[in-house]
């Protein structure tokens, strides 16, 4: 199944994306308190409305989706790239200055964190800069700005943006013969074009690598590649805890598979073990006050992660009320595994669908979060219904001829 060979007919959700996308990033440039995304805005509305306009002209839309990614994404990010280098201070969120400073602490000191000491003697309003959250492999992203200096090419989006485009490039090839073309179209939207996605990766764009490599993970799953799946979830694991979750249940989804089912856990959760063990080495409280302490709110400072969701309006609102939304976070998992146990899924779509709930459940219920963290679940729920639909039986699957009837020995009268 080719996915360049999708529809070229007009589609009114390809209408509706795009009409939408284009009054957000409008909003976003005239209302946003933060430069970086006003500055995405202004330039990002303009590639969603040609976009809408271009959905009533006869044109392939996987291509459509190309170009509107490079129009919001890779246009406003570049330029945001170059006007940093060029000495603007409000072009990068402060994940594009943590995860630089990552990439050279790594190369002077063997790990990329500050203990809770050295946090501590930085000047107050530098703190939370001090603060690295994420696993030691997303320092990797920060090594050319170390190694060669401050260039537009050396920013640490620019090579989130590359191996997000990488990842995602592989992921479309694998599904391209599982999934019909209306799927890979939408699973392509949900990574390049949403407004969520295109906002974050244009401004901060940590988690877009992680993301790409999680569906990336699922994928392969669905090649049965598990030894593959086992090494890119392991990879998504090594940037970020946050891909551990998926590892989890694709363990379930590997079970009935039994030696296939180490393999993949060797890789999926070995390799972000051994991403630590330096860090570890080197400075084990550096790593636990950075990786640990500090999103679990513990840290010299507080995450500013305090989109207004359930689980953070509980926590500041209510007596008590961080131990609620703890716990009800807890409850949630449970929930989960008590799914997992009973109803363990048993295809890619199965596995896709309850990452999907787990991860809005969690995000939902973390007393510190924010919105963009949805881009994880809206793409795996939109992984789940490309697959879903692509299903024998499913809305795009292809009905199959019935045979021929065999001709009658006896004839016909």
């Amino acid at each position: 199944m080719d996915p360049i060979a999708t529809s070229p007919r007009f589609s009114t959700t390809d209408a509706v994306l795009y009409g939408l996308s284009a009054a957000f990033a409008l909003l976003t440039a005239l209302t946003s308190t933060l430069l970086p995304h006003r500055a995405w805005g202004a330039i990002a509305w303009w590639g969603y409305a040609a976009a809408f306009v271009i959905t009533f002209v006869v044109l392939r839309r996987l291509l459509l989706t190309a170009l509107v990614f490079v129009a919001v994404t890779v246009v406003p990010l570049v330029t945001q790239a170059v006007q940093r280098a060029g000495g603007r201070t409000d072009r990068a969120q402060e994940e594009v200055l943590v995860v630089e400073q990552m990439g050279r602490r790594l190369l002077d000191t063997g790990t990329p964190y500050l203990d809770r000491p050295a946090i501590a003697a930085l000047p107050e309003s530098e703190r939370l800069l001090g603060y690295s959250p994420y696993q030691p492999g997303m320092s990797i992203f920060g090594i050319p700005r170390a190694l060669f200096g401050a260039h537009w090419w050396t920013d640490a989006r620019i090579w989130f943006l590359v191996a997000t485009v990488a990842v995602m490039l592989w992921t479309l090839r694998l599904l391209a013969d599982l999934v019909a073309p209306p799927g890979i179209v939408l699973v392509a939207q949900s990574v390049a074009v949403l407004p969520i996605c295109a906002l974050t990766l244009t401004t901060g764009g940590d988690d877009l690598p992680v993301l790409s490599l999680c569906l990336l993970a699922l994928a392969f799953t669905a090649k049965h590649r598990w030894l593959a799946a086992g090494i890119a979830i392991g990879l998504a694991g090594a940037l970020k805890l946050f891909a551990l979750p998926a590892a989890l249940v694709l363990v379930a989804l590997a079970l009935p598979l039994r030696r296939r089912t180490l393999s993949f856990a060797a890789f999926a959760f070995g390799l972000p073990l051994l991403v630590m063990l330096p860090a570890l080495a080197v400075a084990p409280s550096a790593f636990v006050e950075n990786v640990l302490r500090f999103p679990s709110g513990h840290g010299l400072v507080t995450s500013p992660a305090q989109s207004p969701l359930p689980g953070q309006l509980i926590a500041s609102s209510v007596p008590a009320g961080r131990t609620i939304a703890l716990s009800l976070l807890v409850a949630a998992g449970l929930a989960i595994g008590v799914w997992l146990l009973r109803r363990p899924p048993r295809t890619t779509a199965a596995a896709a669908l309850v990452i999907a709930v787990g991860l809005t459940a969690a995000i939902m219920l973390i007393p510190s979060t924010r919105f963009g963290y949805l881009l994880y679940p809206a793409a795996f729920a939109a992984l789940w219904w490309s697959l879903h639909a692509s299903a024998p039986g499913g809305r795009w699957s292809t009905p199959t001829p019935a045979p021929a009837s065999a001709p009658s020995s006896l004839g016909s009268p």
